[in-house]
């Protein structure tokens, strides 16, 4: 069985290391790192993955 986005997403959320930003519908942000930048518009959540 396939698990959805959403259901991935939740599962992700709730583990050690792991940390997530909510953008709301029509708020802009931009991802930079050294290598490149991302310019985009919400709704978005964002999952950093540190373990």
């Amino acid at each position: 069985m396939k698990a959805s986005t959403k259901e991935l997403t939740d599962e992700l959320m709730g583990r050690e290391g792991v940390r997530s930003v909510n953008v709301d519908p029509h708020e802009n942000f931009k991802i930079t790192t050294s290598q490149e930048e991302i310019m985009l518009t919400g709704p978005a959540i964002i999952l950093i993955n540190q373990d």
